[in-house]
């Protein structure tokens, strides 16, 4: 069994961080969702499936997007730490 080392030190919000990802994240989410529903709406006139089609084709674009911001997030997150040592 292993114990992890307790941490003396409290941790801080870097707000500049959280900021900056979550700014990129609403520029890169409105390109993701948005070109889902174009997508969605432009494939289903290509293969004439009507409106039904063109739902179920957003649908399925808009939870691909929905793991590609969560990629994105994630990645972000590295890169820029939301929490420091204070």
């Amino acid at each position: 069994m292993s114990q992890q080392p307790t941490s003396t030190a409290s941790r801080q919000i870097a707000w500049q961080s959280v900021i900056t990802v979550i700014s990129a994240a609403i520029l890169i989410g409105a390109e993701v969702f948005g070109a889902a529903f174009a997508g969605g709406w432009a494939l289903a006139i290509l293969f004439g499936l009507g409106d039904q089609g063109a739902r179920i084709l957003q649908a399925v674009l808009f939870a691909i997007g929905v793991f590609v911001m969560v990629g994105f997030i994630r990645g972000a997150q590295r890169i820029e730490p939301f929490t420091r040592r204070g």
